[in-house]
């Protein structure tokens, strides 16, 4: 795939004698909203976590952007432009939630400076002023992170992982544990940054995945079961078998 911006080839991961992962290859295309599905012990997690540098696999290769980052620090995927937003939030919860992003935005822009006043990093605060709106977030600045919503939790932590500015933002079930009015505003916002960078998540609902997603990979039992467009996941008999339950 000449436009792949992530390409995995070959992957499998051992846990002992349990094999999550049996030689998985697929590439995604920059500039796309795709999704990672299957039924619970697919290899979802797993599959995520080697792409995020969290793992590295028993076997195959990683390339962002055709470079080999197969066993690389975790540090060195964020380095060259992949971002993660997590199941599990990941926020500073006794902080603000301005302070959560600007700490963020700090780690990028002042890296080696993390005791510099705060008045004196103008930059800095202006990038937290952006992604805040960017999420939604811009009047809760000043609220303490662990008071927020769920939902409100989950778009910090989005704001976290922009903070960066990714080419490849990776989102491990973003609307886990939302009300429908939640997840409603988590999707439209993974929608809109889609415009702006290659996405790829991990979701478990199928009817939201089907809606945004333009290609979707099936995993089942660490293999790749299917990959296509979601009408071709839709009419595929195998998927409906496996995953949804039909025939």
């Amino acid at each position: 795939m000449s436009a792949a911006v992530l390409e995995v080839e070959g992957i499998s991961q051992r846990f002992g004698a349990f094999q999550a992962l049996k030689g998985v290859s697929v590439a995604f295309e920059a500039g796309r909203l795709s999704a990672i599905i299957g039924p619970n012990g697919a290899g979802k997690s797993t599959f995520f976590d080697i792409v995020s540098g969290a793992r590295a696999p028993t076997e195959g290769r990683v390339r962002f952007l055709g470079r080999d980052l197969t066993g690389q620090p975790q540090h060195e995927f964020a380095r060259v432009g992949i971002a993660k937003s997590f199941q599990i939030t990941t926020i500073f919860k006794q902080l603000s939630v301005h302070e959560n992003v600007r700490v963020a935005a700090q780690m990028r822009q002042a890296r080696y400076q993390l005791l510099r006043e705060r008045t004196a990093m103008h930059t800095v605060i202006e990038a937290a002023d952006r992604l805040l709106e960017r999420v939604g977030l811009s009047a809760l600045g000043r609220r303490t992170a662990g008071d927020l919503a769920h939902g409100q939790q989950r778009c910090l932590e989005v704001a976290m992982a922009l903070a960066s500015d990714p080419l490849l933002l990776l989102m491990d079930e973003p609307t886990a544990g939302m009300s429908p009015e939640e997840t409603g505003v988590m999707m439209g916002l993974i929608s809109s940054l889609a415009k702006e960078r290659t996405v790829i998540l991990v979701e478990h609902k199928m009817k939201l995945v089907m809606g945004i997603c333009e290609r979707l990979v099936v995993l089942h039992h660490g293999e790749v079961l299917a990959e296509g467009s979601p009408d071709e996941i839709r009419n595929n008999a195998e998927v409906r078998r496996v995953y949804l339950g039909r025939r």
